[in-house]
């Protein structure tokens, strides 16, 4: 699936723009400082269609080895919540509601560290 350009401000739902958020995790000019964060892009990176930034922070432990996206609409993110994940723990909960035209995604996702960095490792 092409890439698809994100509207001026990132589609995270942060008041910044694409380019100076979340994209500059997908181009790898940063890293994820929170799990939260990684969420966050994450989420901006099923938005723009970015597969190899999906691949890239997925768990080594349950990544699968390849991951084809649909043309899901996607419209909104809200944080519900989220345990530890923090720059000073090794894993950490963030649960969310993704909106897509149509609808709506809940999810409690895990997230560890690896290597140093954050990356998601499973829906619980």
């Amino acid at each position: 699936m092409a890439k698809r350009r994100p509207a001026v401000f990132c589609p995270c739902g942060s008041s910044t723009t694409y380019e100076s958020c979340c994209g500059l995790l997908h181009r790898s000019e940063k890293t994820a400082a929170t799990a939260e964060q990684l969420m966050r892009s994450r989420y901006s990176a099923f938005v723009v269609g970015d597969v190899t930034y999906l691949l890239r922070t997925w768990s080594t432990k349950t990544r699968p080895p390849s991951l084809e996206l649909d043309a899901t609409d996607w419209t909104g993110l809200e944080i519900l919540g989220t345990t530890a994940g923090t720059a000073f723990h090794s894993e950490g909960t963030v649960e969310f509601r993704a909106s897509y035209a149509g609808g709506a995604q809940q999810e409690n996702s895990y997230f560890t560290r690896e290597h140093g960095d954050w990356v998601y490792v499973e829906a619980r």
